[in-house]
């Protein structure tokens, strides 16, 4: 059996930036301790695997997997499955359609770039003092909120605090809810926010950047009173 595997580095035109993701496009499933496998050798944060949806034009089932395990929701590694599709597979397209287990996700061309249409998914407080205490040790530090949508959210006030933070790894894995993210207003009228994102349990102590991470952050900095 022959694979191919392809390096994409997204969310940058730099050489050797960004963040990289594996994809192997498939013409049929194959067992998944081989997909774990594969991931694992590749190495990256995530490794995406798809195959046709049928005969429906443009139209895959998607997964992704960490060195580690299997995920729900990759930002990176589809945007990266969508610009493989859209440039080397079915380059008369303008989007594609991937089936995951967060249901159906869009990849579009729009002026000249590749946009993704990702689920929304807004936070809540998290009230147990339990918990916010393992969440401020686990960073060493001393969040505003800790919120929580399938990941918890440490916001901070400013981006320097963000940018400062030394998490004890092995803390952030005992977390009730070990998928932690980071974040605070941005210090540049650049962009709006920052985030970091740390998930030890999925192999991967800080992952470069998480676009599941942002299915929770935008809409929370979208209303949020700043």
């Amino acid at each position: 059996m022959k694979i191919p595997v392809i390096q994409i580095d997204a969310f940058t035109d730099e050489p050797f930036s960004g963040n990289p993701a594996v994809v192997c496009p498939l013409e049929e499933w194959i067992p998944d301790d081989t997909l774990q496998a594969i991931a694992a050798e590749m190495n990256v944060s995530e490794t995406a695997f798809f195959v046709p949806r049928g005969d429906k034009i443009g139209e895959f089932d998607l997964r992704w997997f960490t060195p580690t395990v299997e995920v729900d929701l990759c930002g990176h590694a589809t945007l990266a499955s969508g610009h493989v599709v859209l440039s080397r597979f079915n380059p008369e397209l303008n989007a594609v359609r991937f089936h995951t287990r967060s249901g159906a996700l869009g990849v579009a061309r729009r002026n000249g770039m590749l946009e993704l249409d990702f689920p929304s998914n807004p936070p809540v407080q998290v009230v147990d003092i339990v918990e916010i205490a393992a969440v401020k040790k686990a960073l060493n530090a001393s969040p505003r909120d800790v919120l929580f949508a399938n990941t918890t959210i440490a916001v901070f006030d400013n981006e320097s605090q963000v940018a400062a933070l030394r998490p004890d790894f092995a803390t952030v894995a005992k977390l009730r809810y070990p998928w932690l993210a980071a974040t605070a207003p941005a210090e540049s009228d650049l962009y709006d926010f920052v985030s970091r994102f740390f998930v030890p349990t999925a192999g991967i102590n800080e992952d470069p950047a998480t676009g599941s991470s942002h299915t929770i952050l935008m809409p929370y900095w979208g209303g949020a009173v700043r």
